[in-house]
């Protein structure tokens, strides 16, 4: 492996095994030294890469859980049926999440919780990917309608933040009460809702 290669497989390796600190123990509680010592790296590689741990937690959020948490919608959300396709990924989604997706919840929403009210560039860049994903169901919305798949007569933009709200809360009722039965639950409850909007 080349030097170039090497450095960008280190730069990796530290990403995911930040991700998996953070997730677990939130950021505050995630040590340096716990990360390097998983990865077998020194500071100089870690600073090299990221020059602090805020740097460090700000691309695990970028690089790594907005990915999995957001943009894995895009496909479902370019269908010209939306609640189909929404629905569809929802009961996707529940079958593949474990026992320890669910203990750990949403890393978007955990680090909102988290971080928002004590540091303004985790706020701004959640505040983003979140606005992010309600635009982009908006537009998903409203292209179902103009294709006949969703009622004309839905407020798109309430729709979207509320199924975006309706989301986040149902794995944090999940996580907190560590119950899959209760995920399953809202989640029906929110296909129920979104199968009312049919055209």
């Amino acid at each position: 492996m080349n030097a170039t290669a090497l450095s960008e497989d280190n730069r990796r390796k530290l990403l995911e095994t930040a991700a998996e600190e953070i997730l677990e123990n939130g950021f505050q509680a995630t040590s340096i030294g716990d990360i390097l010592t998983k990865t077998g790296l020194s500071k100089g590689a870690l600073y090299h890469h990221f020059p602090s741990k805020l740097t460090l937690g700000y691309a695990v959020f970028e690089e790594v859980f907005m990915p999995d948490c957001v943009d894995r919608w895009e496909p479902a959300l370019n269908d010209p049926d939306p609640i189909s396709s929404i629905s569809n990924l929802l009961r996707a989604e529940v079958e593949e999440m474990t026992d320890e997706t669910i203990r750990l919840g949403c890393p978007v929403n955990n680090l909102g919780q988290e971080m928002s009210p004590i540091d303004e560039g985790f706020r701004q860049r959640i505040n983003h990917a979140i606005n992010h994903w309600r635009d982009e169901l908006q537009a998903a919305l409203v292209r179902g309608q103009t294709a006949g798949n969703v009622k004309s007569g839905i407020n798109s933009e309430q729709v979207a933040t509320f199924f975006v709200a309706s989301m986040e809360g149902s794995i944090g009722l999940a996580k907190n009460a560590q119950n899959r039965a209760l995920l399953n639950t809202c989640i029906e409850g929110l296909i129920s809702y979104l199968e009312e909007l049919r055209a």
